[in-house]
């Protein structure tokens, strides 16, 4: 594997991942992990990536005229799912206009004990960017201001539900600063 130029294909990944392709960003994430000391099965898989960019590279990121512009954003995390590590990683893309701005694809530094726990910490990092997204758009006067509530979406019921729910259980004390923090922005 020395000879092989996997570190080279990866950050070619990255490179169109960051510049275009946000759909990549999870499977690049996972194969940087392996530059250090790849195998044939990160090969293999880097090329399927090179592979699948080839077919769909009619793929393209795409922006509309819009009046309303609104970012929403969708937060998403895999409880456990490094098999190395066991941590969780955290996704979460924002749209403006329609098209994509910013994503993200991180494993978590923290070990949590239930899925609702690490989709919160998800949404908590999430709601950080969007208000740093906000203050861009704003500092750019893209919009003068953006006054409504910024629409972040979870899939998990039970965040949603206890985002609803303004009352506390002893369950939940170890996410509740990150429940007001995210209550409060979104």
């Amino acid at each position: 594997m020395r000879k092989i130029p996997y570190a080279s294909a990866v950050g070619s990944l990255m490179y169109a991942q960051v510049c275009t392709r946000p759909n990549i960003a999870y499977i690049v994430w996972v194969l940087g992990r392996y530059l250090s000391n790849p195998g044939m099965d990160h090969l293999k898989a880097a090329k399927r990536v090179m592979g699948y960019l080839k077919r769909t590279k009619s793929y393209m990121l795409t922006y509309k005229r819009s009046d309303q512009l609104e970012i929403t954003g969708y937060s998403d995390s895999d409880f456990a799912g490094c098999l190395d590590s066991l941590r969780t990683t955290l996704d979460y893309i924002f749209m403006l206009a329609g098209g994509v701005v910013s994503w993200c694809s991180a494993k978590q530094t923290l070990t949590t004990s239930s899925t609702m726990a690490i989709e919160f910490v998800a949404c908590h990092e999430a709601s950080n960017h969007v208000i740093w997204l906000k203050n861009l758009v704003t500092g750019l006067q893209i919009v003068e201001e953006i006054e409504r509530p910024l629409k972040l979406y979870c899939d998990n019921k039970l965040v949603v539900l206890y985002s609803n729910n303004n009352r506390s259980s002893t369950k939940s004390k170890h996410i509740d600063i990150k429940f007001l923090v995210v209550k409060e922005r979104v």
